[in-house]
């Protein structure tokens, strides 16, 4: 028997971190962030962070560990979380990896390929295309080279664009091509993979009342803090969903209500693409329904039972430490 790793998975607004929460409390859990803005400190509100008090003393890890103007990347993140997994289990608790970043999932349950390294003529060549054209040329070009990777990568991310771009350029075969044939750092561990899935329709209704909800926190407050703290504005988590319309409503690119109108439909569009994403995942047990349900979680508890997971004890297995 192997060591057991959990995982909830599912778009943004689905309620993961609530069915995460109750599945911990029930199995013994230590969860894991698997979301990619959710590792920069700062970044509380529009990542929607759980505070300290709501984690109801069930540790997290893999959040606020990197600077703003730090580039941390799919590797490092797969590395961090195999080395927080195997901490978890040797502590006899159960690590359940929690998110909607279907790119730092795959690194880490299927791993990474190392990478041609940097071609700056070709950057910069990419760079001046993205100057004239705006960075969503660049996606429409991955689009046609590697789709797999445009679904994952936004459409104003020009690093991870050119990144993409330059792999395939370099290698002559795409960044997901690569990926399929790599080796996880936790292969010797036994992943299962709960994906929660709801309807386009009650997605929408979620998402308008969490930026509502947002916005009533502070997220234009905590946006000014960070930009007065020293956090330049080209910072990568400043181009993540709800900041980057933020900091374009600062700019005066446009007022409040046009700026929470517009966080909404990116956070659907996001929503449909990570459904995509995890979609191609092979091994995931889906369910539909949001995750703060208690029926789903009860859902869950016999989906684990049926696979022969019915208490703590069970989760643990053979791992090391045991």
């Amino acid at each position: 028997m192997r060591p057991l790793v959990l995982a909830v998975l599912g778009p943004t607004a689905s309620g993961k971190s609530a069915l995460s929460l109750a599945i911990a409390e029930r199995y013994r859990g230590e969860i894991i962030n698997c979301d990619s803005t959710a590792v920069y400190r700062g970044f509380d509100i529009g990542t929607d962070k759980l505070p300290q008090e709501q984690r109801r003393g069930i540790p997290h890890h893999l959040i606020d560990i990197a600077d703003p103007t730090e580039v941390y990347t799919a590797a490092q993140f797969a590395h961090d979380a195999e080395r927080a997994i195997r901490q978890v289990h040797r502590r006899g608790r159960l690590p359940v990896l929690v998110g909607g970043t279907g790119f730092y999932y795959r690194a880490l349950t299927r791993g990474l390929f190392p990478g041609p390294g940097a071609d700056d003529a070709l950057r910069a060549r990419l760079d001046r295309v993205a100057a004239r054209r705006g960075p969503e040329r660049l996606h429409r070009i991955l689009r046609q080279v590697d789709p797999e990777s445009a679904v994952r990568i936004m459409p104003r991310d020009q690093k991870r664009l050119v990144r993409a771009l330059e792999v395939y350029y370099t290698t002559g075969r795409a960044l997901t091509t690569h990926f399929g044939e790599t080796r996880s750092l936790i292969a010797d561990c036994e992943v299962i993979s709960i994906a929660l899935r709801l309807p386009p329709s009650l997605t929408a209704e979620r998402v308008a009342r969490r930026v509502d909800e947002q916005f009533a926190r502070g997220i234009v407050r905590e946006v000014r803090e960070l930009l007065d703290r020293g956090v330049p504005a080209g910072a990568r988590p400043f181009g993540g969903l709800v900041y980057r319309q933020v900091m374009e409503m600062l700019r005066g690119v446009r007022g409040e209500a046009e700026t929470r109108q517009l966080i909404v439909q990116e956070n659907r569009r996001y929503a449909r693409r990570q459904l995509i994403w995890f979609r191609k995942e092979p091994t995931l047990i889906w369910f539909d329904g949001p995750g703060e349900l208690p029926a789903m979680f009860e859902r869950v508890v016999d989906a684990l039972a049926a696979r022969g997971i019915h208490s703590f004890e069970e989760t643990v297995r053979d791992g090391p430490g045991h």
